[in-house]
């Protein structure tokens, strides 16, 4: 295990109408105007951005309203709402929606003070020191954005997709759960969200790090419990258990905690955001079609972290590490094929995937060499790429 500092200042209201709780937990944060930001219009039908903004009013808060995040949020929206924000003197952020809505407000959140351009961030060029307090009020448990410090914006001019890390001054001061707004979700919705806070657990627990027993066995147990949830919650969307226990996962699952101690990996979410930047897909659903690539690829050469996943998760009996990896990977495959997720690209819906490009970019973004556990460079990558044929 390595040193680490470990600070998460959000607060999570957990239960049955926590969105009603917005208004309170905006005025105890000091919040008098605030951004509502939001997606296409689900927030509104189902009635919670009503509620939401009722209680602002109630509060005796002032907002206006920044709506049509797209999944896969890109840069225009960021920019729209920095300068409503500097317009209208607003002083924090309301998030309304899943993770492309909470890392657009994000992405507000930190350009507002910024004098320059907010990209400068995630180009990599300046290190947000300030930003507008942001609060959640989560709807689709997945990306874990109401509980990090990380934001992923896609740049619409040459398409770049890139995820930013702050320790602290991006996270939410405030997140509000409620199971009950994600009955309603579509069940690919919900698998791919299932997909996605699995993805966030293993990005940290293939990790280069020896010695690490207890952020290991967290992870296990956290991926335990998404396995064991995951059929319950597809059988019966309106089962408030499983939506609790899956939705609390997605929050464990980024909030920082499986990756103490550790140098964590990162390379197949970086992967997988050149998937989705040219092709739009749905992040988890390219992250269920990634993540078996990887491992078969990794498996060459480090089966032992693989096989030990398999035993202590997957229930795989084999005692040869290259044999009991190889059935974990299938194990993996055969649970995210079980929710209905892709496996290839072909059933992702991209038939003839523009693999150089990919490369070219995900290594122009991300360096020569990507990733902690076993560091790819792009024939490394191509490969990984070819295997998801």
């Amino acid at each position: 295990m390595i040193p680490f500092t470990y600070h998460t200042p959000t607060r999570y209201v957990f239960g049955p109408q926590a969105e009603c709780r917005a208004g309170a937990e905006l005025s105890a944060l000091g919040l008098k105007n605030v951004l509502v930001v939001s997606g296409h219009g689900s927030a509104r039908r189902s009635g919670v951005l009503g509620r939401v903004t009722d209680s602002l009013t109630e509060a005796g808060i002032t907002w206006t309203e920044l709506s049509g995040i797209d999944p896969n949020p890109t840069d225009p929206k960021v920019r729209e709402g920095i300068r409503i924000c500097r317009e209208k003197n607003i002083d924090g952020l309301l998030a309304v929606g899943g993770g492309s809505v909470i890392d657009t407000a994000k992405a507000i959140a930190a350009g507002v003070p910024y004098q320059g351009d907010f990209w400068d961030f995630w180009a990599g060029k300046a290190v947000v020191g300030e930003a507008l307090p942001v609060a959640v009020v989560l709807t689709i448990p997945a990306a874990g954005s109401e509980g990090s410090g990380n934001s992923v914006i896609t740049l619409t001019d040459g398409m770049r997709k890139i995820s930013l890390r702050t320790d602290v001054a991006l996270r939410p001061k405030v997140a509000m759960l409620n199971p009950e707004l994600t009955y309603t979700l579509p069940p690919e919705q919900t698998a791919a969200g299932i997909a996605d806070m699995m993805a966030h657990i293993l990005e940290r627990y293939f990790s280069p790090t020896d010695d690490v027993e207890v952020t290991d066995r967290v992870s296990e147990g956290v991926l335990q419990a998404i396995i064991a949830e995951a059929p319950e919650v597809m059988a019966d969307p309106c089962s408030y258990q499983a939506r609790a226990n899956i939705m609390w996962c997605g929050t464990l699952a980024h909030n920082g905690v499986c990756g103490t101690g550790r140098l964590e990996d990162w390379s197949s979410h970086a992967i997988e955001h050149e998937i989705s930047a040219l092709y739009n897909v749905a992040h988890g659903a390219g992250l269920a079609v990634v993540f078996p690539a990887y491992l078969t690829y990794v498996s060459r050469t480090k089966p032992a972290k693989i096989a030990q996943l398999g035993r202590r998760v997957f229930g795989v009996e084999e005692a040869d590490d290259a044999k009991a990896a190889a059935i974990t990977i299938e194990r993996l495959k055969a649970f995210f094929a079980s929710l209905g997720l892709p496996l290839t690209m072909a059933q992702l819906g991209v038939e003839n995937p523009d693999i150089p490009l990919m490369v070219k970019h995900l290594h122009e973004n991300k360096g020569t060499l990507l990733g902690n556990y076993l560091p790819l460079d792009s024939e490394a990558t191509t490969e990984i790429y070819r295997l998801m044929l």
